[in-house]
C-alpha cells in the first residue's frame, strides 16, 4: 500500500480541478458538480482512507522509512530529486489531516448551504488546501515541503478572503499571506544554508550520519534557527502572531481546518520532521522552547479579556501551539505531536461547534450577545464542553490531558528548563480561567440576543459527536497504547 501513497494528495486536487472544470460551464455544473460539496466529499473520503491505509501499514510494519524517489530536474553538476517519505510521523500526520478534513467538508454542506453559487469556490479551494498539505508531509525533501509549504499559504490566502467583498475579510488575508512571508523568507535562508553545506535537502541523506552534521555545528545551528524562523510565521509563534486571530474572517469550517489540521500545524511538523538536525544544535532546541513558552503566556493573557467567540479560540491555538514548541523544543518530540494530534480533534470540535453557535444565530460572534444556548442546543452544547474539557486538560478523563501532561513532565525533567515549566503552568491555568468564562457568556443564564436558536442540521452535528468522542477518550487510549508502543516509530 505504500507504494500508492502518492494517492494521498492525488484524490482532493483532482477533485478540485474537477469542480474547476465543471463548475466553470452551466451544463457540466448542473449535472456533475452542483455545489461541489459531495465530489469534495468524495475526494478528501478517498484520500482519508488510503491515509489510513497507509498508516496501518507503516504502524504495523518495520521501523525503517518508506522512500519512493524519481528525478525531478538536474544539471550538469546538481540533480533534485522528487519523491515521498513515509515515517510514523509522516503516517500520524495523515491520519490528522485526513479524518479532520473529512468532517470539516462534511460539517460544511450544512455551514455553507445559502452561499449558492459562490460554494462551488470554496469546495475547490477546501479540496487544493487538504491535498497540498498531504503533499507536504509525504514530501521527501525539505525543496519539495517548501514547494508545498507554499501553496499552502496560498490556499489559505484564499480561503480566509473568501467573503473578499467584505474590507476585513480582504485585509485579513493579505495579512495572513504577508507575515506568513516573513517566516518563509526565513526558512528559505536555512534550505540555502543545508544545501550548501551539505550539497543536498533529501531528507534520507541529510539525515544519515549524525557525525557528517557534528562537523558543521555552527551552519547547522543558523540553519536550525532559519528553519524555526519559517515555523514561526506559519505557526503563529510570537512575534509573527498576529495574523491568526484576524483569520476568522474566513468561514468558521476553514478556521477549524486551518487552526486543527492544517496550515499552523505545518511549523510544529516541519520542526519534528527536522529533530535529527535540531538534536545536533541545542541552542536552537532551546529557542523553540522559550519562544513557545512565551507565546503560550502571551496568547492566554490576550483571551481572558476577548469577547468574539472565534478569536478566543484563535488565542487559544496560539497558546496550544506554543505548548507543542515547548515539547519539541525541549526534546520530548513524541510529546509535542501528541499534543499535536489530541489539539486537532478538540480545536476542530470547538470551531466547528462555535460554527454551529454562530449559524443558529445570525453569525453573531459577540459572547455577551449569547447566553442560555444550552437548552435549545444540546447537541453542540455538549460537544463544545467536550472540546473545552479537553483544552482545558481536565484531569484523567480528556486527551489534553495526557498530551498537555507529557510536555510539562518533560519540561520539568530538564533542569535548565525548570523557568520554562513554570510559566507553561500558568498559562496552562489561564487557559482554563478564560474558557469558563467563555462557557459561562455562552451556554448559562438567559439568552440574550435576538434571535431565537435552533439546533442545526445532522450534516453539522454528525462531525460534532464524532470530534468529541476523540477529544475525550482519544488521549488516554493513545497513550496507553498506541503512544507507548510506537514511539520508536514516530520520532
Amino acid at each position: 500500500m505504500l507504494e500508492q501513497a502518492w494517492l494521498i494528495p492525488t484524490f482532493p486536487i483532482a477533485a478540485f480541478l474537477l469542480i474547476i472544470v465543471c463548475g466553470r460551464f452551466e451544463p457540466l455544473r448542473s449535472k456533475f458538480v452542483a455545489s461541489g460539496s459531495w465530489l469534495a466529499l468524495l475526494g478528501v473520503g478517498m484520500s482519508s482512507a488510503v491515509s489510513l491505509l497507509v498508516a496501518w501499514e507503516v504502524f504495523t510494519g518495520d521501523h525503517s522509512p518508506y522512500e519512493d524517489t524519481w528525478t525531478w530536474f538536474e544539471g550538469t553538476t546538481f540533480s533534485f530529486e522528487g519523491g515521498i517519505y513515509l515515517d510514523g510521523l509522516a503516517a500520524l500526520m495523515l491520519v490528522v489531516v485526513g479524518m479532520v478534513s473529512f468532517l470539516v467538508v462534511m460539517f460544511s454542506i450544512g455551514y455553507m448551504a445559502e452561499e449558492g453559487e459562490r460554494r462551488i469556490r470554496y469546495y475547490a479551494e477546501i479540496c487544493l488546501f487538504v491535498g497540498v498539505m498531504h503533499g507536504l508531509i509525504i514530501a521527501n525533501s525539505f525543496l519539495l515541503l517548501f514547494i508545498f509549504w507554499e501553496l499552502v499559504g496560498l490556499c489559505s490566502y484564499l480561503l480566509i478572503g473568501f467573503w473578499y467583498e467584505k474590507p476585513s475579510a480582504a485585509s485579513a488575508a493579505k495579512k495572513a499571506f504577508l507575515v506568513t512571508r516573513v517566516g518563509d523568507v526565513f526558512l528559505l535562508f536555512g534550505l540555502v544554508i543545508l544545501f550548501s553545506t551539505f550539497g543536498t535537502l533529501r531528507y534520507s541523506e541529510l539525515f544519515a550520519d549524525p557525525a557528517v552534521l557534528a562537523e558543521h555545528a555552527t551552519e547547522l545551528k543558523w540553519a536550525t534557527l532559519c528553519i524555526f524562523g519559517g515555523a514561526v510565521g506559519k505557526s503563529a509563534q510570537f512575534p509573527l502572531h498576529v495574523w491568526l486571530p484576524d483569520a476568522m474572517e474566513g468561514p468558521t469550517p476553514v478556521s477549524s481546518l486551518i487552526h486543527a489540521a492544517t496550515m499552523v500545524t505545518a511549523g510544529v511538523y516541519m520542526v519534528a520532521r527536522s529533530h535529527v538536525l535540531f538534536t545536533m544544535a541545542p541552542v536552537a532546541g532551546s529557542v523553540v522552547a522559550w519562544v513557545g513558552v512565551f507565546t503560550a503566556l502571551l496568547a492566554a493573557t490576550i483571551a481572558l479579556v476577548n469577547t468574539d467567540i472565534k478569536r478566543i479560540l484563535a488565542y487559544s491555538t496560539v497558546s496550544q501551539l506554543g505548548y507543542m514548541f515547548i515539547g519539541v523544543g525541549v526534546g520530548a518530540y513524541t510529546a509535542g505531536i501528541f499534543h499535536l494530534f489530541t489539539h486537532a480533534f478538540f480545536k476542530g470540535l470547538m470551531f466547528l461547534a462555535a460554527g454551529s453557535v454562530m449559524h443558529a444565530m445570525a453569525d453573531e460572534l459577540d459572547i455577551r450577545k449569547m447566553g442560555g444556548i444550552w437548552k435549545p442546543m444540546r447537541v453542540t452544547s455538549i460537544a463544545y464542553l467536550c472540546g473545552t474539557a479537553a483544552l482545558v486538560a481536565l484531569p484523567f478523563v480528556t486527551s489534553g490531558y495526557y498530551s498537555k501532561d507529557q510536555i510539562l513532565a518533560a519540561a520539568w525533567e530538564e533542569p535548565l528548563m525548570r523557568p520554562v515549566f513554570w510559566i507553561a503552568a500558568a498559562a496552562s491555568l489561564l487557559t482554563a480561567v478564560y474558557m469558563t468564562r467563555q462557557c459561562l457568556y455562552v451556554f448559562a443564564g438567559e439568552y440574550r440576543g435576538c434571535k431565537t436558536p435552533h439546533e442545526s442540521p445532522v450534516t453539522m452535528t454528525t462531525p460534532l459527536v464524532i470530534l468529541a468522542l476523540f477529544a475525550l477518550g482519544m488521549g488516554m487510549v493513545l497513550e496507553k497504547s498506541i503512544f507507548a508502543k510506537l514511539h520508536g516509530k514516530l520520532i
